[in-house]
């Protein structure tokens, strides 16, 4: 098991945290990508990430690790490339305020929702409001398509402000990926979720011996078979999530 030291930074829940926690926990459930209790798993709960590099540092968990300033200097890069890009993406913006005003609100929502505190006031509907409101000209696929890879090439400007720890750029991808499937799913676009590779897999440690037929039962298949597999057994030779449940009842 390896672990990095991180800088360890107070964190708090702001005001979209835990609704935005659950929301995402609730789509990573239904893909498989975190266990069916993962509400109740406080690796994955906490705002603080795991020093072990191989658990995967949840979005909600970064400013535990990065502080405030990486997340401001972030923003600040990727709000002077908006600044600088073509006038009809640039327009939008500034109708709304200088690229300072942009700088400290989107900073402020970063912060808020990966465990920096309450800094985005008014939470979901003022950031509903603004998108269906502020930057409605922009909600469509060829604004997703335009912000998406400034975005993009930020992220790829700016490992200097990730640390050592590779979870942590994988983790803003995540963030960024769950965020663009949201809008692209309320705003009918398609969704550009092209940030690079996002959290894998939380592998939880299953030991059935310890495990009712209950628990052993609540498990998905894909859980079984791997826990099965990892022990030197041929699950090929197992048909179905029965078949897989009996096995390991034995085991």
């Amino acid at each position: 098991m390896t672990k990095i030291d991180h800088p360890a930074y107070p964190t708090q829940h702001g005001y979209m945290t835990e609704n935005i926690q659950r929301a995402y926990i609730e789509a990573a459930v239904s893909k498989e990508l975190l266990p069916t209790d993962a509400h109740r798993m406080a690796d994955v709960v906490t705002l603080t990430a795991s020093s072990d590099v191989d658990k995967p540092i949840q979005f909600w968990q970064l400013y535990s690790v990065l502080g405030q300033d990486p997340i401001v200097r972030l923003i600040q890069r990727f709000y002077e490339r908006v600044f600088a890009d073509e006038p009809w993406f640039t327009e939008v913006f500034a109708r709304v305020g200088g690229i300072g005003h942009h700088i400290n609100t989107q900073a402020a929502m970063w912060i808020d929702v990966m465990g920096g505190g309450p800094y985005y006031h008014g939470g979901e509907f003022r950031l509903n409001f603004h998108h269906t409101h502020n930057a409605m000209e922009l909600m469509n696929d060829k604004g997703a398509q335009r912000w998406s890879k400034l975005m993009l090439d930020t992220l790829d400007a700016s490992g200097d402000l990730m640390t050592d720890d590779p979870r942590v750029r994988v983790s803003i991808n995540t963030f960024l990926s769950h965020f663009m499937k949201k809008y692209a799913e309320d705003f009918a676009f398609e969704n550009r979720s092209f940030f690079g590779a996002t959290n894998p897999a939380l592998k939880r440690k299953i030991n059935f011996m310890r495990m009712t037929t209950a628990e052993i039962s609540a498990l998905t298949e894909a859980e079984i078979s791997d826990t099965l597999a990892g022990l030197g057994v041929d699950v090929s030779q197992y048909h179905g999530k029965a078949d897989l449940i009996e096995k390991a009842m034995m085991i």
